[in-house]
């Protein structure tokens, strides 16, 4: 939700628009949306470890099956996982 200057909600059309002028001034030619920001905002998150629960709560969905949907796991999260074996001094 983003806020409007009086307070009040922007309406989907406004902020569509608003992210439609932000492209074409940063000369950005492929397509993208909102759902664009929010999908790289979630898959960001996960990619820097938080909990997928976490972004569940963020983008205020129901159900975690709904989050999975939004968020992949990257090679980027997978290379990042530490055996806990990694932290014996052996």
């Amino acid at each position: 939700i983003i806020e409007g200057a009086k307070g009040g909600r922007y309406s989907d059309k406004s902020v569509q628009s608003v992210m439609q002028q932000a492209l074409k001034r940063a000369g950005i030619r492929k397509k993208a949306t909102v759902h664009t920001l929010r999908h790289s905002f979630a898959t960001h998150l996960l990619d820097e470890g938080t909990d997928i629960r976490y972004i569940q709560e963020l983008l205020g969905h129901v159900r975690l099956e709904t989050t999975k949907i939004y968020t992949h796991v990257s090679s980027y999260s997978i290379n990042q996982i530490k055996s806990p074996a990694d932290s014996l001094d052996i």
